[in-house]
């Protein structure tokens, strides 16, 4: 059982980008996806940062003018998100216990017309945001966290099983690991 929980193919992203602002969203929307249901803490913003900035403000404002819909899913806690979701103007879902499918499913659900096969999720923990992406059905885009000194205890302890799984990708799909250029998250 744990060997098919924890198969390596389901912790692999569809794309890998140093950070959110790197992703070549003109493409994916060029592909047909039309909404993006990204991660907050370390994907967006760092932990010790309590708004978004400027460039976090005009790039959502530019990939709503492009034509996505955008929702935050995060683990973390209702105040967090929401100050994010009322300055970003976007719906947001804290608490969503990634990796396991109900957040997604009420994220996916917010947005009129979103199925899985036009949504996006990016998020920069393979534990949590890729596994829950790739186990819900959805495109799955993998970023470097902005600054890992900040993160929680238990995001820590979800970097340690997310080394080892790295290690079995590369170990298990050399060719996948290089193209995704996963090496540069060691």
């Amino acid at each position: 059982m744990i060997q098919y929980l924890l198969k390596t193919t389901r912790f692999i992203p569809n794309e890998f980008h140093h950070s959110f602002f790197d992703i070549n969203f003109q493409l994916l929307y060029d592909k047909g996806f039309r909404y993006i249901i990204t991660d907050l803490d370390n994907t967006l913003i760092s932990y010790d940062e309590s708004q978004p900035t400027e460039t976090i403000k005009n790039t959502f404002i530019k990939l709503q003018e492009m034509g996505f819909t955008l929702v935050l899913l995060s683990n973390n806690h209702t105040e967090r998100i929401n100050t994010f979701c009322h300055e970003l103007h976007v719906d947001g879902f804290a608490n969503a216990k990634k990796p396991f499918r109900y957040g997604f499913q009420k994220a996916l659900r917010s947005m009129d017309g979103a199925t899985k096969d036009k949504t996006v999720i990016i998020g920069d923990q393979l534990m949590t945001d890729i596994w829950g992406a790739n186990r819900f059905g959805s495109y799955s885009i993998l970023v470097n966290p902005l600054k890992r000194k900040t993160e929680k205890w238990y995001t820590k302890m979800n970097r340690k099983l997310e080394a080892k799984m790295l290690q079995r990708i590369q170990h298990k799909h050399p060719s996948i690991y290089q193209s995704l250029q996963l090496s540069e998250r060691t």
